[in-house]
This record gives C-alpha cells, sequence and structure tokens, in this order.
C-alpha cells in the first residue's frame, strides 16, 4: 500500500483521477480521522487523513483506483450533553459517498451509546463506501427544459412502477433499466406526461423497528447516503454499474422529452433518535449535522428521531454540492424537497434563508425545477405558499379542497374556483407565477384515487402499528360501500366521481401531478400509508389496466396542451378573456352563486372551452352560454358532433365543450 499523501481539501468525497483517490471528509470537532480500506476478503486497512484545511479533513493515495470499499473511524470526545457522540469503534459511512455497498440490519453493533459509549465495533457488518469514475458517455444530452405551463408531473416509484409489467423483460422490471426501456418510453408519450418525479432513489435504510415486524421501508424517506442510488432498484444487466444503468435511463427519457425529478430528502437521516444505529454524520460530527436542544438532545421536527441542521455553513455547502452532483453527473432536471420546511430554518423558518439564496443564486441549480413539501412537524412548520422563487409546492389545500367539493359538498363555489384558478390568494405574490401550485388530487402518501371514492376509512393493518399510523382526515367518500368490491350502480358513481377529479386537477390552473396508476385504477385496499408495503399491494397491476380510464386520462392531458389559459402561466384577471365564471343559466356567476349556490357552475377557458360541473347529487339542466358548442374527447366522439344549448348534467358529473368557429 503506497504511502498516504496530505491531498487537497476538494473536491467533496472520494475522487479518482486516473491515478489515485483523493479522499476529503468534513468534521469541525473531530481530533483525527481515520480513512479505513477493506479488501475482497473483507481485510481493513487503517490510515490516518493527514491533511486538515479549516474543517476539512483530507489525503491522497496513489494506485487506489474505482471499485476501492472504504469507510471512516473519526475520533473525538464523546460528550452526548454536549452534542458529541464521536466513537471509532463504529465505521461510517462517507456522507459524500457514490456508492455504498451493504445493507443496515437491525444489529445491536450499529449502537453508538445513549450516555455510555458502546465499544462494539460495527466494521464487520457496517455498509461500505465505494470509490466511483466519473466516465459515462452522455453524447449530446440535453435537459427537455420543458417550461412550467407546459409541465405536467408523474409520480412514481422505481420498483412499484414496473415491477409487474408484462410488457417489460423479466430480468429488469422494477429497475432503473425499465424506467428507459421503450415500453415506459412509449407509455409516457401516449399518456402527455412531461416529467417523471421519482420517489426517493439515493441510498436508504429499513428501519429497525420495521425489520422486527418482518417489514421493510418501501418509499425510502429513511436517507443514509444522499448522494449514492439505492443498488437495489439496479438490474446488474450487462454487468452495467448502477449509477450507469439510472444514467442511462435518464438519457433515454430525455431524448423523448421527458424531464426526471428527483425525491430528496435533506431534513433527516436513517440514524434516528439517540437509540438509533450509529451510521454515517452523528459519527462524523454530531453538532454540525443535526439540530440539537440545550441538553444534547434531537430536534425531532420531522417526526423521524432528528433534523438535519441546512443553516450550519458546512452542512449548507454539502446539500448544495450534493444537488450539483445529481444535475452535472446524473443530469436530473429538478427536485422534490421532503419536508421542505427543514431547509429554512434557523431555526424558526425563514424564507430568506441561506439555502434558499444561495439555491436562487446558483447558476446550474437555479436552472432546475425546484419543489417544496412546505411544512414540517416542528414550530410554524406549516409554510404552504410562504417558499420563495424558484420553488413550486405542493398544495394540500387543493387536494383537500376538490375531494370536499366533489365527494361531500361542504364547501361553496368560491372556494372551489378559488383553487381552481391557481390558489392565487396563496400563491400570488411577488413574481411567482400560478404554477407555483403543484395541484394534486393524490401523491404516494395517502389513499389512491381509486381509494379516495372506495374507503371511508383508512385500513393499514398490514403496517403492523393497529391501524393508528396514516391521516385519519382524509376527505374520501365510498358511495355507501366500503371497499372495493361494490353494485354496478355505486362503480358508476364512484367512476363518475373519479372522472370529475381527474377533470377538475388536469384542467385547472397550476401544475398539475398525477399519481402513477392513478390512471388505470390502481388500488392499495385503502392503505393510506404504505410506505412498509414493498409488494404486490403497492406494485402496479398492468394486467388489470382500466384502459378506458387510461384512454380518459391522456385524453385530458393532451386537451390541456390545447387551451391556452391553462399554459400561459399567468394569473387570469377579469375581462382578460382567459376565464370566466359562469352559473347553471349560462350568465356570470352572481354573489349569491359564489358564496350559497348549488354546486353547479361552468368554466369558460380561453373562451372556446367549456367545462360544465354539477357536484351534486341530482341531475341537473344547465344552459350553454351562446355558442356553437359540442362536447369533446373524452365526454364525446370525434365523429359528428351534436352542437348543444343545454348540458344535461348527471349527478356528480362533468363535461368538456368547445365552441365550434
Amino acid at each position: 500500500m503506497s504511502l498516504m499523501q496530505p491531498g487537497q481539501p476538494t473536491p467533496s468525497g472520494a475522487s479518482y483521477d486516473g491515478k489515485g483517490v483523493n479522499f476529503t471528509l468534513f468534521s469541525q470537532h473531530a481530533e483525527r480521522v481515520e480513512l479505513c480500506l477493506f479488501d475482497e476478503y473483507g481485510r481493513e486497512t487503517r490510515m490516518t487523513l493527514p491533511g486538515r484545511t479549516e474543517d476539512i479533513w483530507h489525503g491522497y493515495l496513489p494506485a487506489i483506483k474505482p471499485g476501492q470499499r472504504y469507510g471512516y473511524r473519526v475520533h473525538g470526545p464523546w460528550q452526548p450533553e454536549a452534542g458529541h457522540r464521536f466513537n471509532p469503534y463504529k465505521l461510517l459511512v462517507d456522507p459524500c459517498a457514490r456508492e455504498v455497498q451493504g445493507e443496515v440490519t437491525d444489529d445491536r453493533r450499529f449502537q453508538c451509546g445513549e450516555k455510555i459509549m458502546d465499544t462494539t465495533d460495527s466494521a464487520e457488518i457496517a455498509p461500505k463506501s465505494v470509490v466511483l469514475a466519473d466516465d459515462f458517455d452522455w453524447e449530446d444530452d440535453k435537459p427537455p427544459r420543458v417550461p412550467w405551463g407546459s409541465t405536467v408531473i408523474y409520480e412514481a416509484h422505481v420498483r412499484g412502477l414496473t415491477k409487474r409489467h408484462p410488457g417489460i423483460p423479466p430480468e429488469i422490471q422494477g429497475t432503473y433499466a425499465a424506467l428507459g426501456h421503450p415500453v415506459m418510453i412509449s407509455y409516457f408519450k401516449r399518456l402527455g406526461i412531461t416529467s417523471l418525479e421519482l420517489l426517493p432513489v439515493a441510498y436508504f435504510a429499513h428501519e429497525p423497528r420495521l425489520l422486527r415486524l418482518g417489514l421493510k421501508n418501501y418509499w425510502g424517506y429513511n436517507p443514509l447516503a444522499t448522494y449514492a442510488l439505492d443498488g437495489r432498484y439496479a438490474s446488474g444487466m450487462h454487468g452495467l454499474h448502477p449509477r450507469d444503468e439510472f444514467q442511462q435511463a435518464v438519457k433515454a427519457l430525455h431524448e423523448a422529452g421527458i424531464e426526471v425529478i428527483l425525491d430528496v430528502v435533506f431534513n433527516h437521516t436513517a440514524e434516528l433518535d439517540e437509540c438509533g444505529p450509529t451510521l454515517c454524520k452523528r459519527g462524523v460530527d454530531n453538532k454540525s449535522f443535526y439540530w440539537l436542544d440545550e441538553k444534547g438532545k434531537y430536534e425531532n421536527w420531522t417526526g423521524c428521531g432528528n433534523t438535519l441542521n441546512i443553516s450550519h455553513p458546512n452542512v449548507l455547502n454539502w446539500t448544495l454540492e450534493c444537488l450539483r452532483y445529481w444535475v452535472e453527473v446524473c443530469h436530473v432536471d429538478g427536485f422534490r424537497f421532503d419536508l421542505a420546511t427543514v431547509l429554512g430554518r434557523t431555526p424558526e423558518y425563514y424564507p430568506h434563508a441561506t439555502f434558499f439564496e444561495l439555491l436562487a443564486a446558483d447558476p446550474l441549480l437555479s436552472q432546475c425545477k425546484m419543489i417544496a413539501e412546505p411544512w414540517d412537524i416542528g414550530p410554524d412548520g406549516y409554510q404552504v405558499g410562504n417558499f420563495p422563487e424558484p420553488f413550486a409546492e405542493w398544495n394540500d389545500q387543493y387536494r383537500d379542497a376538490m375531494r370536499r367539493y366533489w365527494l361531500h359538498g361542504d364547501i361553496s363555489n368560491g372556494h372551489f374556483a378559488r383553487r381552481f384558478a391557481g390558489s392565487s390568494d396563496i400563491f400570488q405574490r411577488g413574481e411567482r407565477r400560478p404554477s407555483a401550485t403543484i395541484n394534486l388530487i393524490t401523491a404516494h402518501d395517502g389513499f389512491t384515487l381509486t381509494d379516495v371514492v372506495c374507503f371511508n376509512k383508512k385500513h393499514n393493518e398490514a403496517n403492523g402499528e393497529d391501524n393508528r399510523d396514516g391521516h385519519n382526515s382524509n376527505f374520501s367518500h365510498n358511495h355507501g360501500v366500503e371497499g372495493l368490491n361494490a353494485p354496478l350502480l355505486i362503480a358508476e358513481l364512484r367512476l363518475r366521481s373519479v372522472h370529475a377529479l381527474l377533470t377538475t386537477l388536469l384542467l385547472s390552473q397550476g401544475t398539475p401531478m398525477l399519481l402513477a396508476g392513478d390512471e388505470h385504477g390502481h388500488s392499495q385496499h385503502g392503505n393510506n400509508n404504505a410506505y412498509c408495503q414493498d409488494n404486490e399491494l403497492t406494485w402496479l397491476d398492468w394486467e388489470k389496466n382500466n384502459s378506458g380510464l387510461f384512454a380518459f386520462t391522456a385524453a385530458l392531458i393532451h386537451l390541456r396542451k390545447r387551451i391556452p389559459a391553462l399554459g400561459l402561466d399567468r394569473w387570469w384577471e377579469v375581462g382578460d378573456g382567459n376565464v370566466e365564471w359562469l352559473g347553471p343559466d349560462g350568465q356570470l356567476m352572481t354573489a349569491r352563486e359564489w358564496r350559497h349556490g348549488e354546486h353547479r357552475m361552468q368554466i369558460r377557458l380561453s373562451q372556446h372551452w367549456l367545462i360544465t360541473l354539477n357536484a351534486t347529487e341530482e341531475v341537473c339542466e344547465i344552459k350553454l352560454p351562446p355558442g356553437k358548442w359540442h362536447a369533446i374527447p373524452p365526454f364525446a366522439g370525434d365523429d359528428n358532433p351534436i352542437l348543444l344549448t343545454v348540458w344535461h348534467g348527471p349527478a356528480h358529473g362533468v363535461c368538456v365543450f368547445q365552441e365550434q368557429s
């Protein structure tokens, strides 16, 4: 083994230059850092990093090549009450590792000790970091740069999307390779979505509690190594490395004009609370990486046991560099930030926090799509509408309002219209545009669309928490029978509600997000918190694909692209020709109809398209405004359109008309 040289403090992580590897590690409070190399037999060689530049420890080893497995042992004070939990008996994953091999098990050797240091060595079972070379050939790949006003997001899980797809070769089902397979590319294009938003693909761990129950973390919101692609979603076909396989998928999607957005987790880590496993940041520099109280305990503003302190300068830099890595090396087009309020905590939430300012000023990241889940469970954690440019935000108020309007009828026409018109009361601030609201009816977290109309209550017994987990307030409606099996009349009512909700979602102002599987009737049998169900409950069953519902959804997405008022990404104003709100008599809505009227109305978009709504329990007649109106697909056939002056609207019915020139 060559003697270690001082090396350089940049770049972050383990960097191969063709001759050797430069290793760097941030730790403000460490006293010594050991680099631990592992051979193919698991034998460990330790070397002290000889260089330190401010708080960056570094060293260079000639002749080390990609594929080398390594970890760190970090020496420093053991003072839990002061926030320090250094423990050199615990092998640590590099916070900037580009690959991680191995899995976290429910093994007490991972325990650091709550008050007294645990001196059991963890190297034998600990995941190992791996050196990678950045040598993928992107050829002429370019980001699609889909304008926000044209964006339609499709939220999917890598495994769940294709694991049961009969058209995908069995050896790549449920993998990165399947995302870029021609079968999936063709499907995305026919559906009409522009942007594929993937649940976390960075390396994550299964919580020990789940392992004891015989379950696994399915969603991936328990991160360990945010730079490293999770190898469990790789097929390994043709000897491809997981990152190469992912890059090939991104390249194929880009060639089809489809963006890739990653769901990322920079709010907590898999180290959980004080009793959780010591895997990485706790042992590297606990006091710098996490928010702690005056007794050295973790602030749990995430509900996951700990909270990352993004306001710390080095943690902030680590976060931004990680995002740049995904864009530069993997060519992703944007990010959705889980529990994003944490990003702006100082510890109070501040919309001009340094993270936001640096992100907006970054020449690379400022060109990417940025989406916030605008809440956490800490003080004043709910921040919908309060994120700065360039962020868009998940809009749970849109979700709840549209479910309540169509399924319960307990909000006014005015409330419905505010949400339909980009939630301007929330988002029309400063330079923000209507696309800032990410409109959704469903997401991975909650009921699927089919379950919204089939279940009044959650059914999460399989999660092992006696049905205590998951939201209780879902604004769902089973239409009279709990469960999927129902008489034909109820099934017809449910389908009508699904059509109404999809029409509202895909023709509202703002950015629509469709949950994968909603377009063909996927159900999780009433489980609204399937984070630990890595099985056929969550994997899409393509052989039961509701082709009629797919055609309906695709037609709506393609219709959306034809209506100028939905693509301009400008706030609607009275008299601008973008929108008119009409009552069932074809006249402008009255004050009474806005506040207390029955849930029957018409929305005229760009003068030539008309959406008629009947969200009541009764059949009604709606008089169309003057003009030559005919129903259009997916509400009518293409041939011989019949001109109408009155729409006979069924209960919970919706229709779209186009004016014939």
